[in-house]
């Protein structure tokens, strides 16, 4: 039996960053995802993990997170990784804008805070992969520094006018992922693809400030326009549980197979 196409309203989702407080997005009850969910904190909350183990990533300011009462500072760029059954309490003097990332999972993890200090100064966590015309830094948060079940997530920039996920790859028989666009002024878009056939794309979209694309199979590569870069959350969730949680083993397509993905340094 074919499985059921998906709709638009499922993979795409619009301007995720417009609402104040906490507020999920992303869940598998609503989009194409089996294990994902994300979405946004913007001032202060607190809510409980339940049996999902959570990422947060701060995109601006800062704040406090205190998990089962322990406290950590983070800043632009710094993750937390939170196991499941946790309380979180999120507290600002100001303002932050944290994504909030989801998946369900059976074991109970070890509490992490990954200052982004740390990232950059570890050259398998931060690196510049592609070449002309696909040039781009790519930031691993929570990813091989962090023990986990499904979830690793990143942040990845281009150059002005650059391809990012180039040569064309995918791996969805390890794991779906989802990008969310952000850091993009208003007249900043890029266009994301997502394709199993080349020649029937299932998505071609434009893209901008707090859009949200889910890729739960196929090719997804993606550009920005001229004088603009695009800039980019990834965030993954494993099929299989820590057996699947695999960064960088990804399937080139085999028109572009003569070119590495640029992603070995990660693993």
């Amino acid at each position: 039996m074919l499985a059921k196409p998906l709709t638009h309203d499922q993979i795409v989702f619009r301007r995720t960053n417009a609402q104040k407080g906490r507020h999920i997005s992303v869940t598998p009850a609503n989009s194409a995802t089996r294990y994902l969910s994300y979405g946004r904190i913007i001032l202060a909350v607190s809510f409980d993990a339940g049996g999902d183990e959570v990422g947060l990533v701060c995109f601006q300011g800062a704040a406090a997170v205190e998990v089962d009462g322990q406290r950590f500072d983070v800043g632009r760029y710094d993750a937390m990784y939170i196991p499941r059954d946790s309380h979180v309490a999120v507290k600002t003097s100001s303002a932050v804008d944290l994504a909030e990332l989801r998946a369900p999972v059976e074991h109970r993890y070890p509490l992490r805070h990954v200052p982004y200090a740390d990232v950059v100064a570890d050259p398998g966590l931060h690196f510049r992969a592609g070449g002309p015309a696909s040039s781009r830094t790519l930031n691993m948060l929570l990813a091989k520094n962090v023990e986990a079940g499904r979830l690793m997530a990143g942040v990845t920039w281009s150059d002005p006018g650059n391809w990012t996920s180039w040569p064309p790859h995918e791996h969805a028989d390890l794991a779906e992922e989802l990008y969310v666009y952000y850091d993009m002024p208003p007249e900043a878009f890029g266009i994301q693809l997502v394709y199993t056939d080349k020649l029937e794309p299932e998505r071609i979209e434009m893209v901008r400030d707090g859009d949200v694309v889910i890729m739960p199979r196929g090719f997804h590569p993606n550009v920005s326009i001229p004088g603009h870069q695009i800039a980019f959350l990834w965030v993954m969730a494993a099929d299989r549980e820590r057996e699947d949680r695999k960064f960088g083993v990804v399937n080139v397509h085999p028109d572009f197979a003569q070119a590495p993905s640029g992603l070995e340094k990660g693993r």
